[in-house]
């Protein structure tokens, strides 16, 4: 039935499974994908949505290595829009609404026409473990399937508990049943778990709402796409969203079932996502409004299943209902099933290393919901990096570890390792400290090259990726080079009510101003005769109008993140004992003891490791 033992197990078909079998088997590892429903690979358990705020390049940062999520995201899109396109490029994010059965479906035929993939439907309920390492899994069957490596991608399905109002029951998501066993095999070896609850919306007939009384929601005019493949192309049609509130009725009527919410009165214990709240904690916390946004979206191109964002609860069914009721143009609404609150095991995620293997057990891997994460986004960049890594660790090569200032996914990483997590964790720009670098447009500048290197990433993407970035640097050293006359530019500085100029002047001092955009440029007819000879499209000139405009933004960046980097350099030795020194805080010595930092760099971020604790730890370094 199986081969004798495979190189990678991945257990788990979620999001971040799917990125991990995916990487793993086109590394060349022979990998087993195992699952309870082969019918739910990818599942949208959520929203049916890809991308948003950082999201968006997390996406195409997977995309830019070689995973999956860009592509399918591009391919079952029904909306595409650009967000924050009113500020500059550091906070753009693309996002799509998604058909929500497609893209569960195209998940499941780009794994099939995967080489080296095989895949089991059964439920995993044991680990095998000999001397504090991985050598498989145990099914329900009994069944023992042996693993150089496992990847643990559980989501909510671990001793998962569904909350609606005061009826609860057993389950990984609605309809499936819950995972028991691997928290218990997990804490018996030493392994710390807690646990966290997410929530969803209920979902609607859209044939029964009124969509003339909500606001239209459309996607992008001119929309673009999320892979930098040829693979896919940009959306023709769009479906669009609606938006309307909630009103103090509805809020009234929520609160007659407080008493009955497992939110409040104590049945639920654990701790939500603090940027996704529940409906009922919305109104509890923010008191003082009188509504809130609703974005009603609809589930594919096909269904009349929609999704109303904003609104998940784990209320009562008939306090959900009779609330949605006195929404504007819900007034006749009927439910295809009602929202509900779930509780799940995860483990603190500074038992990792930045590779995402356990410090435990060598050769076992977490990624996604069982790390503390919310997001389909967040779960896929991690299953992808626990694949990559669970892959080159079989093939005996040094593992990848993505910096803070070379990706997102980096920066998700290491604060997971670095600091832990005791709510949902969810990725911001704000997190970022060099987010002008990590931008949506150049992903596959910082990542392509480096995945292509450990054979993840094709030629073609490399290929791809040095055109694009050598037609954009000719552009900019066009407009370095090439002056635009008095008579040419003053029209164009006048009509933007910009300072005009008394002589003429290169072109790359003229498309610095903030009031001149690439279209004012695309005026000049110097810069018509040039892309009559060098025709280019939209993505290689906004890659150059990006370097000229925020040139000195990037620079000053880099620079920052140089310096920080020579701290990445100096390394820590891997069993060193900081309680020996003495002048160092007892909290200091505690976290990092526990925490075990590889560097100085990383040292420095982990909370309650003050900057004189680190110049003590320099110097008794020999630093």
């Amino acid at each position: 039935m199986f081969q004798d033992k495979y190189d990678v197990i991945v257990v788990g078909a979620g999001h971040a499974g799917s990125e991990a079998a995916a990487a793993a088997a086109n590394l060349g590892c022979k990998t087993l994908l195992v699952t309870m429903s082969l019918q739910n690979i990818a599942q949208m358990s959520c929203n049916p949505a890809m991308g948003g705020i950082a999201k968006g390049q997390i996406v195409r940062e997977i995309d830019a290595m070689g995973g999956y999520s860009g592509i399918v995201s591009d391919k079952t899109a029904i909306q595409f829009k650009m967000l924050n396109k009113s500020k500059g490029p550091a906070m753009w994010s693309p996002r799509v609404q998604s058909d929500r059965m497609r893209f569960a479906e195209e998940w499941r035929l780009m794994l099939e026409q995967t080489p080296n993939l095989d895949f089991y439907q059964e439920m995993v309920k044991g680990l095998l473990i000999e001397n504090n390492k991985i050598v498989g899994i145990k099914t329900s069957l009994g069944i023992e399937i042996k693993a150089k490596t496992v990847v643990l991608t559980n989501g909510t399905f671990l001793n998962g508990l569904i909350h609606i109002g005061d009826k609860q029951f057993g389950g990984g998501r609605a309809g499936e049943s819950a995972a028991y066993g691997i928290t218990e095999d997990l804490i018996q070896v030493g392994f710390e778990s807690g646990r966290m609850k997410t929530g969803t919306p209920p979902r609607v007939d859209g044939r029964s709402l009124d969509y003339s009384k909500m606001n239209e929601e459309k996607g992008d005019g001119n929309p673009d796409k999320f892979s930098y493949s040829n693979q896919t192309k940009p959306l023709i049609h769009q479906k669009s969203c609606h938006m309307t509130y909630t009103s103090l009725d509805v809020h009234d009527i929520l609160r007659e079932g407080f008493d009955r919410s497992p939110m409040f009165n104590g049945r639920i214990k654990s701790i939500g996502p603090r940027y996704c709240p529940s409906i009922e904690d919305k109104i509890n916390r923010f008191a003082d409004k009188e509504r809130h946004q609703l974005f009603v979206e609809p589930e594919g191109w096909n269904t009349v299943e929609v999704y109303v964002n904003g609104f998940s609860t784990s209320l009562p069914e008939e306090i959900q209902f009779k609330a949605l009721r006195s929404v504007v143009g819900f007034e006749k609404v009927k439910f295809f099933r009602p929202g509900y609150a779930i509780e799940y095991d995860y483990f603190p995620p500074t038992q990792l290393k930045h590779t995402l293997e356990t410090k435990l057990v060598e050769g076992l891997y977490f990624a996604g919901q069982i790390n503390g994460t919310t997001g389909y986004e967040e779960a896929a960049s991690q299953g992808l990096m626990a694949g990559i890594n669970a892959a080159l660790k079989v093939k005996e090569q040094e593992p990848l570890i993505l910096k803070r200032d070379e990706a997102y996914i980096g920066v998700l990483i290491d604060d997971l390792i670095t600091k832990g997590t005791e709510e949902p964790y969810r990725m911001f720009t704000s997190r970022a400290e060099f987010r002008t670098l990590l931008r949506q447009d150049n992903a596959d500048y910082r990542l392509t090259p480096m995945s292509n290197a450990i054979g993840l990433a094709s030629d073609e993407r490399l290929k791809r990726m040095e055109y694009k970035f050598n037609e954009a640097e000719k552009m900019v050293a066009f407009f370095k080079e090439t002056s635009v006359s008095i008579a040419e530019a003053n029209p164009v500085l006048e009509a933007k009510e910009s300072a005009l100029v008394s002589q003429s002047d290169k072109m790359f001092k003229i498309f610095s101003r903030p009031q001149i955009e690439l279209d004012d440029v695309l005026k000049f007819e110097k810069v018509k005769s040039y892309l009559d000879e060098n025709p280019l499209d939209q993505e290689i000139l906004e890659q150059a109008e990006i370097q000229v405009k925020y040139s000195g933004y990037i620079e000053k960046e880099r620079n920052n993140a140089n310096k920080l980097t020579r701290l990445e350099d100096v390394k820590i030795p891997e069993f060193f004992d900081y309680h020996k020194i003495k002048s160092m805080s007892i909290e200091a010595k505690q976290k990092l003891s526990s925490i075990r930092p590889i560097t100085i760099s990383q040292a420095s971020r982990i909370s309650g490791v003050s900057p004189s604790d680190i110049s003590v730890l320099l110097i008794y370094m020999g630093r």
